[in-house]
This record gives structure tokens, C-alpha cells and sequence, in this order.
């Protein structure tokens, strides 16, 4: 590096005659970065610099199953996007769409609850003693409900991923990864779904468009859930293979039983943000 003329470090108050101070790293500011262009320079980059990362990551984690794994545990992470960074913008990807469409995967109504799932009738009695016990009737407090159970979707979707990470070290008990590794494992994982849930939203939304009836076509419901669970698995088959050197007629039994789990975690998942929503309200 050239030499610098001195100055006077403004952290640690001494005569510097270096262009970055020993102590604290600090290097004297060039007049023109008090400029209004020059703010605008380093706004843009910044922008830039992360729209690029953040691209580049869902593409790799698209593309390369399992490859954002494997960067990280072996300590590759400038190129991207941290795991639970990933996680974030897939998570406000998928509730951006949800709201423009309209469409709910995971916060459902209270009607939803009472009539249309597999747990309907347990509902049913919960909610019957919970207005019983706060003297309030159903149609004041369904909407109340219905406004509290988005909140709390949003707020505790990272929920899914703990018991998901907890199962990897039993599925792969001979990998021996380090418990961190598996979670990374589990938020790429559910990044991928969250985006795999935007392409059902939008699939959804032109079968409503095409007169199709949407989600609320039992057979347009069933198809799209069968459709990403086969996606889904797809995906979980590509990447334990190049994570945790998963091969042959295990990798497929590996497979079932972490996609199973997968649709398990996301059932339980609502049945828990129910619960949660009808006695947090």
C-alpha cells in the first residue's frame, strides 16, 4: 500500500502516518465521501450487492439441492445468503403472495378449523367451551380469531423447522453431523417449501381464474397437495444424497420418511397455531 499523509484516527484520538490505523482499522475519509453522489453510490451498491447474493442463493437452492449445505458446513458463506437470512425472505415471499392472492395455506379461518379439517370436530368442542368460558358468541369472536391466526403464522413459522432438524440426526445416525449442520439443513429445506408453496398459491390462483374453483375445489386442493409432495421429495431425494452420502434403496426409505414427515410437521403445524390462537385470544 502507498503511504498515507498523517492524520489523526477519530476512534482512537493518536497521529496515524499509515492509510488504515493499527489499532482499530479506521482510514481517513476522503472528502468525497461527504458527498451526496457518494451516498447514493454506496446506497446502490449495498442494494446491489445484496438483491445479488440473495438471488444467487435461491438459485443454488433451486438448482443445487443440498449445495447451500454443503457451502456452509465447510465454510463457504460469503457467496450467500445466510441460512436463516434465506429462510426470512422466503418467508415474506410466501405471506406477500398469500396476501395478494388471498389465499391461506397455514393461518386458517376458524371456520376452516371447525369445518373443514381433519381435526374438526375436536375444534369444534374446544372452541364450544372456550366461548363458554369467556361468555363471548361465535361471531363476535370468529373474526378476532381469524385477524390473530395470520399474526401468529407469520411469527412462528420457524417452528416447523426444530422438530424437522431434531429427526435428521435419528434418519442419518451414522452421518454423525454436528447438530448445527442439520439445522441449516432443515431452514434450506423449508425455504425450498415456502417457495414451493408460492408456486402452489399461483397455481392455485389461475385454476380460480380458469373457473376451477381454486383451494376451495376439494380436487384442485388435492391434486396441488399431491403435486408438491411429490416436489417435495423429489427435492429431499436429490439433496441427502450429496449431504449425507445417502445412497441406494435407504436414500428412497430415507426419503418417505422425511417427506412424511415433512406433511406431518406442516398438519401439525396448524393444529398447533390453532390451538395457540383460540387460548391466546
Amino acid at each position: 500500500m502507498h503511504p498515507a499523509a498523517n492524520w489523526t484516527c477519530p476512534t482512537c484520538n493518536q497521529l496515524v502516518r499509515t492509510p488504515f490505523c493499527a489499532r482499530c482499522g479506521e482510514e481517513p475519509i476522503p472528502p468525497r465521501d461527504l458527498t451526496f453522489r457518494a451516498l447514493l453510490e454506496k446506497v446502490v451498491h449495498a442494494l446491489t450487492n445484496v438483491d445479488a447474493r440473495a438471488a444467487r442463493t435461491i438459485r443454488c437452492l433451486l438448482v443445487r439441492p443440498g449445495e447451500l449445505t454443503l457451502s456452509w458446513t465447510r465454510g463457504v458463506r460469503k457467496p450467500h445468503v445466510a441460512p436463516f437470512q434465506l429462510f426470512l425472505i422466503a418467508n415474506v415471499m410466501f405471506f406477500a403472495l398469500q396476501w395478494l392472492t388471498g389465499l391461506n395455506v397455514f393461518s386458517s379461518t376458524l371456520a376452516s378449523h371447525m369445518h373443514q379439517q381433519d381435526w374438526s370436530e375436536l375444534a369444534r368442542s374446544l372452541v364450544a367451551r372456550r366461548l363458554e368460558a369467556t361468555h363471548v358468541p361465535l361471531d363476535r369472536y370468529a373474526p378476532v380469531f381469524d385477524r390473530a391466526v395470520v399474526l401468529n403464522a407469520k411469527s412462528l413459522i420457524l417452528l416447523m423447522t426444530l422438530p424437522f432438524a431434531l429427526l435428521l440426526p435419528v434418519v442419518f445416525l451414522r452421518a454423525r453431523r454436528p447438530f448445527m449442520a442439520h439445522m441449516v439443513f432443515s431452514l434450506h429445506l423449508y425455504s425450498f417449501l415456502l417457495l414451493l408453496f408460492c408456486v402452489g398459491l399461483l397455481a392455485a390462483e389461475l385454476s380460480r381464474w380458469a373457473g376451477a374453483g381454486g383451494l376451495d375445489s376439494p380436487r384442485v386442493d388435492t391434486v396441488l397437495s399431491i403435486a408438491l409432495l411429490i416436489a417435495c421429495s423429489v427435492y429431499l431425494y436429490l439433496a441427502i444424497g450429496p449431504v449425507y452420502q445417502a445412497r441406494g434403496a435407504m436414500r428412497v426409505v430415507q426419503t418417505m420418511v422425511l417427506a412424511i414427515a415433512v406433511a406431518s410437521i406442516v398438519l401439525g403445524y396448524r393444529f398447533v397455531l390453532f390451538l395457540i390462537t383460540l387460548y391466546g385470544t
